[in-house]
């Protein structure tokens, strides 16, 4: 999988971790189940915070809501108690029941006190509308996928079309997943974030890498060649609106009220992409630290925990920015030109990127 650094690309002043995924940060998984056929291209994404008893030792998390036109599950009770205690799951709009019933599922399976001594449980479940290159109407994602994509749960994950990210259009081009990481060095120590975005937003004259205004000089080009389908299946609902998942992990002591903080640096990583943010996006961000993890039923009436200096928190919230731009950026550079419903397409940002970096030169 060849990513933007790939391509001698560097953004940002930070370095990544060894794989420049959310899986730099230690315990972290991500699994896709991933549904390709022909008007069918859609699929769900699992991230496991941690690979223990997620129930029992919750993350400390938190949820920031950049343009509120999105139908997230499970947002509220994080925002209140500060916590997650299930997988997050990314996939399309129209197939949040079914994710839904999968992943209750799997956590009744796993845990036999949910619903009986220990109350319910709350998964936190993001969508995108993949309807441009799927039959979102069919509503193809089914429970078993969300068991697939769990068993499919590793380090080294794919990226672009996979998963939540199969159907998914950004700029105008093939969007979908796409992930990078920070490493946050603070002399005899380090910490670091990890992004995970699911990319489904933005007009192609807008794309910008690393401040080149690339999108703009694409749809020059694709506007000069002869084209093999007709234009409007190209270019319909390459418009502002749109949506963005983001995923943030890190491995530092941070607060529920800290990860919030970070999250809103996400909004300054989409901007440096060309994102506007428009009125009818959904634009969420999920963030949770596997620092202190938190039992689902204390007994102590106080305890001590580790927290992040205030002070400190400039270089993490550089970090999250770098991260998440890179994210996006990877999650079109990773991506495969794509066919589905009714003859609708997207190329890939790969298919051009070689040849304007060299007139750039």
């Amino acid at each position: 999988m060849k990513k933007l650094r790939d391509y001698g690309i560097t953004i940002g002043k930070l370095s990544p971790g060894p794989r420049n995924q959310i899986t730099d940060i230690s315990g972290v998984t991500v699994g896709h189940s991933t549904i390709k056929d022909g008007s069918i291209q859609t699929g769900v994404t699992v991230i496991l915070p941690h690979q223990g008893d997620i129930y029992n030792k919750k993350v400390v998390g938190a949820c920031h809501i950049i343009n509120g036109y999105s139908k997230p599950k499970g947002a509220v009770q994080v925002q209140e108690l500060g916590s997650i205690e299930a997988p997050i799951l990314l996939t399309n709009s129209l197939s949040i029941g079914a994710v839904w019933d999968g992943i209750i599922d799997h956590m009744l399976e796993n845990n036999e006190e949910i619903g009986t001594s220990a109350g319910a449980v709350n998964p936190v479940i993001a969508e995108c509308n993949d309807s441009f290159l799927n039959d979102i109407r069919g509503r193809h994602v089914k429970r078993h996928h969300v068991s697939e994509a769990l068993a499919d749960g590793k380090e080294d994950f794919g990226e672009g079309n996979f998963g939540a990210g199969t159907g998914m259009t950004a700029f105008g081009l093939k969007g979908g997943i796409g992930s990078s990481s920070r490493v946050v060095e603070f002399d005899d120590r380090h910490y670091t974030i990890g992004s995970l975005v699911l990319t489904n937003f933005g007009r192609l004259e807008d794309l910008m890498i690393d401040g080149r205004k690339i999108g703009a000089w694409i749809n020059e080009k694709q506007e000069e060649k002869d084209e093999e389908h007709p234009r409007d299946l190209q270019n319909q609902f390459s418009e502002t609106k749109g949506s963005v998942v983001i995923v943030l992990a890190t491995d530092a002591p941070l607060t529920d009220r800290q990860l919030e903080r970070l999250s809103k640096r996400a909004t300054v990583g989409l901007a440096r992409t060309g994102a506007e943010l428009a009125h009818k996006s959904g634009d969420l961000v999920i963030a949770f630290s596997t620092k202190n993890l938190i039992t689902h039923a204390g007994t102590e009436v106080t305890e001590t925990v580790e927290r992040f200096e205030e002070d400190m928190l400039d270089r993490m919230f550089i970090g999250a920015i770098e991260a998440v731009e890179e994210s996006v950026i990877n999650s079109l550079i990773t991506a495969e030109k794509t066919v589905g419903r009714d003859g609708h397409y997207r190329e890939s940002l790969k298919d051009y990127i070689e040849d304007y970096l060299s007139q750039q030169q």
